[in-house]
Parts: C-alpha cells; structure tokens; sequence
C-alpha cells in the first residue's frame, strides 16, 4: 500500500514534539508515499524520516521563503502530493505555513490534514487549569514595552492564556505576567513527551521567583488561568475604589489598577478619574 501514489495536494503533517514514538501510522505512511516533503530545518525532518523509513526529497519551508518559492511549489501540486511539517508539533501553529495553505486553496487544489501532537493542547492538559475556553497568543514579544503592551491587551480575556516562550527569557516574561494580570493560577511546562518533561504550578508571583534566575532549557510553554470571576460594581462602589486609588496613584495609574481587578474597561476608569480629580 504504501507504493501507491498518494492523489496530488498539499499534506498538513503532524509530527512529534519530542518522543518520535508519537509520529502516527497514518503521517508516517503519508511522508513515506508523499512526492516532497516541506521540512522547517531538513536536518532535524532528515532523523524523523529516517524513523518512518521515508526516503523521500526535502526542499525547505520557513520564515525566510520567498514568494517566488512558494509559487513554484504551487504549481506542483496539480501533480504532486506534498506534505509540509514543522520541526515539531503541528504545521501553521506558530508559523507561516498559513501562507502556503491560503495560495495552494486559491490555485484550486487540495489540502488534507494529518492531525497529531500539539504542543498547545498538551501543555493544556499538564497545567491543571480550565480548558473550555482559551486564547493561544504564541511568543511575546522581546522588547520590554512591546511586551507588556501585548499582556494589557489579553488581561480581560476570560479564558485561560497560552504563550510559548524560550529560556532565557522565561523569568523576565513571568515576571511582566504577573505585574500585569495579578495572582493569577498559572503552569511552566517544558519538555513535554521527552525524558525530562517537567510541569511546574503556582501563582504567575511564585513562578516569577522561582524563574527569576533560573533559564531552563527545552521548549517552554506558559499556561495562565482566567481571571476571577468578580462581581460587577455599580457606580457608587466604582467611585469609591477610584477614588481610594488615586490617594496613592496618578489618574492612568489607578484607572488601570481598578480595570485590571474588577474587568472594567480602562478607558472609562480613567475618563471617571479625571472627573474625580477635578
């Protein structure tokens, strides 16, 4: 069966995030009878096709494709199957692989999933924290304003929050979480299937600590918990809050600090607190 030519399209392969027994029968026979395979870095693909005894050609897919390139994989796809995969997990989480599947649908071909690992949906399952609802924000940003510009953004969103991050920046990021979103429940997972797979719990404070200087290595996903639920101020309790507030703080500074414990929008607050002051 897996002589048989596979029809033409383009293959969303999932393949393992760490332990290469995860790789599934179906993407292994996938990548043995695809045409081309799509590979992120082909040195790290070259040791997953060795495992599923795929001897097939590798042209590369990342960041630094052109467009001239990816038009010429376009065009053959009306003939060929190829499969892209990712160095790890699933295709199009994290990376630009939605370009590709966006022009191969316009030029009118076919595209097929192969679902597998994900490190998002893993790490979910680790962290012991609500999985109804959540909102997967990928890496934060590196500049410190950048960064924390990003977290405001996401501090109202009821649902839990899910970033990937590395180690060296692990400690300062868990540490603008927690200045922004508060005491919130909150999980470090790392490693997941590997040898040392590791899944850390606490508060965003506690972890900020315990990370503070401490740059663990392997890949880093960062679970934070939605904020609690907290009953809604009439305008009297509001007033009253703003106006302890800012005793302490300026007008932005205690809009702010209201907005992000009870979920108010900060824009009203500060509107509110310049009505005060004067």
């Amino acid at each position: 069966m897996d002589q048989q030519r596979l029809p033409p399209g383009l293959y969303i392969v999932a393949t393992p995030i760490g332990n290469l027994g995860d790789l599934s029968p179906r993407a292994a026979e996938t990548l043995r009878r695809a045409d081309l395979v799509l590979a992120e870095d082909k040195r790290v693909t070259a040791k997953l096709l060795s495992h599923a005894g795929a001897k097939v050609r590798m042209a590369n897919y990342n960041d630094h494709t052109s467009e001239a390139d990816r038009e010429r994989i376009i065009a053959r796809l009306g003939g060929e199957a190829i499969a892209l995969v990712s160095d790890a997990g699933t295709p199009l989480i994290s990376d630009p692989g939605y370009k590709l599947v966006r022009a191969a649908r316009a030029a009118g071909h076919s595209v097929f999933t192969v679902p597998g690992p994900s490190a998002v949906i893993a790490a979910l399952t680790l962290a012991g924290l609500p999985t109804d609802r959540f909102l997967f924000a990928g890496f934060l940003p590196s500049r410190a304003k950048a960064r924390a510009d990003a977290i405001a953004e996401l501090a109202n969103v009821r649902a839990s929050l899910v970033f990937y991050e590395s180690g060296p920046r692990l400690g300062q990021a868990l540490a603008t979480l927690a200045d922004a979103l508060g005491e919130r429940d909150a999980a470090v997972v790392r490693e997941i299937s590997k040898l040392y797979e590791e899944s850390v719990t606490g508060s965003l404070s506690e972890l900020a600590q315990r990370y503070s200087n401490t740059q663990p290595k392997g890949e880093i996903v960062i679970v934070v918990g939605p904020p609690a639920e907290t009953p809604p101020l009439n305008a009297e309790d509001q007033d009253a809050a703003l106006r302890e507030a800012l005793t302490r703080l300026p007008p932005a500074k205690a809009a702010g600090e209201i907005a992000k414990i009870f979920g108010i929008d900060r824009k009203l607050l500060y509107a509110r607190a310049m009505e005060l002051k004067r």
